[in-house]
């Protein structure tokens, strides 16, 4: 069974901890990382977006943030966000090479499979930049069906439109796009 600490809107640990099952059961709020896989590819800003496994027991078969997971308890995001990334891509990569972007507040309730499910998540927010194909990546089957890269543009408009199934929340796919281009101009 997987524990998470329990957090207030902060993101900092209030002492408690709560199952993974519990927190979506009764809306306890906790943390969890997200990684954004971005490239340059013949001039134009992609993102990688992972597509949910069926199985999953919120959003299966939905297009979702590159990689994604709640921070077991006594945890940090950044260590919790390196070992998504291997465990979920195959990805290995060093602290300093994650950007962080900042962190997002998510309160919602949603049903799934015929259970209410209430996500009250702090997520810290990264970026990194890697040119792979997606034939690359080692995917962790249980949890993601496949990889595709999207023009930013493209999955923005997909996203907004609704035209791909996804989990993706406006807010924080233009947090990213705004941080992307912040580096980008950075590094000129």
């Amino acid at each position: 069974m997987e524990y998470l600490d329990v957090v207030d809107e902060k993101g900092r640990p209030t002492g408690g901890i709560v199952s993974r099952e519990e927190a979506h059961e009764k809306g306890v709020r906790h943390r969890t990382s997200h990684v954004w896989l971005l490239r340059m590819k013949d001039g134009e800003l992609q993102v990688l977006l992972q597509k949910r496994s069926d199985g999953k027991d919120s959003f299966p078969g939905c297009y979702d943030i590159s990689s994604a997971g709640h921070i077991p308890a006594g945890e940090e995001p950044l260590p919790s966000a390196l070992r998504e990334l291997y465990e979920e891509l195959g990805v290995s990569c060093r602290a300093e090479d994650l950007h962080y972007c900042g962190q997002r507040v998510i309160d919602f309730d949603r049903e799934f499979r015929g259970k209410v499910f209430r996500d009250r998540q702090v997520s810290s927010i990264y970026i990194l930049w890697l040119d792979r194909e997606e034939d690359q990546f080692v995917l962790q089957e249980e949890e993601i069906s496949q990889v595709r890269w999207f023009a930013f543009d493209d999955c923005l408009k997909a996203v907004a439109e609704g035209s791909i199934p996804h989990c993706i929340f406006m807010e924080e796919l233009l947090t990213v796009k705004k941080a992307a281009e912040e580096h980008l101009a950075s590094s000129r």
